[in-house]
């Protein structure tokens, strides 16, 4: 395969997945030309890959006559693709797809809205029992080109912009924390983030602690102001150099907890309704990492001093 489309548009944590794959891909195929579909919103992420050669954005909030667009340019002249990757499977994903000149459409085993109709050939379902890990369910497009699945640590991206604010992590990732305090559903989110925080002031000499979301916030209780950063409310592309930073991540189920860990922190993942065997950071046998479930999946049940437990376990982890 020379020349590769990776339909992947979102969302944050699925494109994460995505690149982990593509990765290996790269590394074994190094002659393969990728290009990607992004949403412009995560684009930044995706022009971090070096083994990504070319980003094609998509504009979703300029509606459908930028969607047409998208594919008069998937399908323009003298555009033509040795195999397209749709890793998303949906209908906009499957449209994209049919308008990509390639002899073969690979697509997901679980594909929906009718985006199956736009593919050649489905990737296999991971062997074993279910239920299986999002990234699981993605490692098998290896196969379509001859490749057993596997994955490398850590995902390679550049480096990207200098922000100030990155000399706060210098020092012991193990001391140093970043604190994810929201998600993409108010139901998966934990609400007891503040008193974690001040029992990590209190318990863990010397801890620094940097706050990130997508929604602005304010810590309730009192922190160290040279020892604490707020970064919440923070551009997209902020939050993904934030979440890259050596520390160690502790969050909601959530796409910059999936970043973390695929960039070879120490992760600390909060789970209440979702699963952590399909959603958590991947592999959770990995001794960096570590998921905390709530009592029978409510999050507003789980105590603060249960998920500082479970964190001074993982600090102590021997790496």
């Amino acid at each position: 395969m020379q020349s590769l489309l990776v339909i992947k548009p979102s969302s944050l944590g699925d494109i994460v997945h995505a690149l982990q794959v593509v990765q290996v891909l790269a590394k074994e195929r190094p002659g393969c030309r990728i290009s990607w579909v992004v949403r412009e919103r995560f684009a930044g992420l995706v022009q971090a890959a070096p083994f990504v050669h070319e980003v094609i954005i998509f504009r979703r909030r300029d509606g459908w006559r930028a969607f047409l667009r998208l594919l008069r340019q998937l399908r323009g002249r003298g555009r033509r693709f040795d195999a397209v990757w749709d890793m998303q499977g949906l209908l906009r994903s499957g449209l994209m797809t049919a308008a990509a000149r390639a002899p073969v459409k690979w697509g997901r085993p679980d594909s929906r809205e009718g985006a199956g109709i736009f593919y050649t050939r489905r990737v296999d379902r991971p062997e074993g029992a279910g239920p299986h890990h999002a990234l699981e369910i993605l490692q098998p497009f290896l196969r379509a080109d001859g490749l057993a699945p596997r994955l490398d640590f850590p995902l390679n991206l550049r480096a990207g912009v200098i922000y100030p604010w990155q000399a706060f992590f210098a020092g012991d990732p193990r001391s140093t924390f970043v604190i994810f305090t929201d998600s993409r559903g108010a139901e998966k989110e934990w609400p007891r983030f503040n008193e974690l925080t001040a029992l990590i002031f209190r318990t863990i000499p010397g801890s620094k602690i940097a706050w990130c979301a997508g929604k602005p916030a304010k810590p309730e209780v009192a922190v160290p102001g040279e020892r604490f950063l707020n970064l919440t409310g923070c551009p997209m592309d902020q939050m993904i150099a934030l979440v890259r930073q050596p520390a160690t991540f502790i969050g909601n189920d959530s796409g910059p907890m999936h970043l973390s860990a695929a960039s070879g922190n120490r992760v600390l993942a909060i789970f209440g309704p979702t699963s952590p065997r399909r959603f958590g950071p991947f592999p959770l046998d990995n001794p960096k990492h570590r998921a905390v479930e709530a009592p029978d999946g409510r999050l507003a049940d789980l105590d603060p001093a249960a998920v500082l437990a479970a964190l001074e376990e993982l600090r102590a982890r021997p790496l």
